[in-house]
């Protein structure tokens, strides 16, 4: 079992990754948007099966090999810091459109909608760097089991971002509504979202030891 100090660390830090745009949430609003709610939430099923299979692999071995060789560590922690900086200037960078702004899909059975949640949340670089460079940081060998502790982490991951993406799902239309009539909104959006990404990037690129 991790230090509560740990797990509420962890749990901020994947509340703000998930309140930070990107593959997952634009996919899950355009879907809500073009198809319905009952669409959108198929479609959060298989993101959720995608958290579950980062989660299972980080805890059978990845996490564990990544934190028995120092090397592969620091350079998965760089690269992570990187991306994390690069998403956080796309953010910010003069023309950039707010990552909320809809798009048009068509209208697919539930089957592929949950295999398109599940595709999406696979591909997205941003939960790959959160389970091999930013969970690592919050295990501790020397309190025991690392796969436990994996598996409450993750868990504590997993039900953060179903809560926040599922709350999503229901207010779509009103997000849309409010980014059409109010486009200010969406700039601060950009700079907060740039904001959460820079501090999460510096805290990689400072965090040279592992606990």
């Amino acid at each position: 079992m991790p230090e509560w100090s740990s797990l509420v660390g962890f749990s901020l830090v994947a509340l703000g990754m998930v309140l930070t745009p990107g593959p997952n949430m634009i996919y899950l609003l355009s879907r809500t948007i073009s198809q319905g709610r009952l669409a959108g939430l198929i479609s959060l099923c298989g993101v959720a099966a995608g958290f579950v299979f980062y989660m299972v692999c980080a805890a059978f071995g990845i996490t564990a090999l990544v934190m028995a060789v120092p090397y592969a560590y620091d350079s998965l922690r760089i690269a992570g810091a990187l991306y994390l900086a690069w998403l956080a200037w796309s953010a910010m960078r003069p023309g950039a459109r707010s990552p909320l702004l809809a798009r048009a899909l068509r209208a697919d059975p539930p089957r592929r909608l949950f295999a398109m949640g599940l595709l999406t949340n696979l591909l997205n670089p941003k939960i790959a760097v959160m389970y091999l460079s930013l969970l690592p940081q919050f295990i501790d060998p020397a309190l025991g089991s690392v796969l436990g502790q994996t598996l409450v982490l993750g868990t504590g991951q997993i039900v953060i971002s179903i809560a926040v993406n599922g709350a999503i799902v229901l207010a779509a239309g009103s997000v849309a509504r409010l980014l059409a009539t109010r486009p200010a909104w969406a700039q601060v959006q950009r700079w907060l979202m740039a904001g959460v990404l820079g501090g999460l990037a510096l805290r990689m690129a400072t965090a040279d030891t592992r606990r």
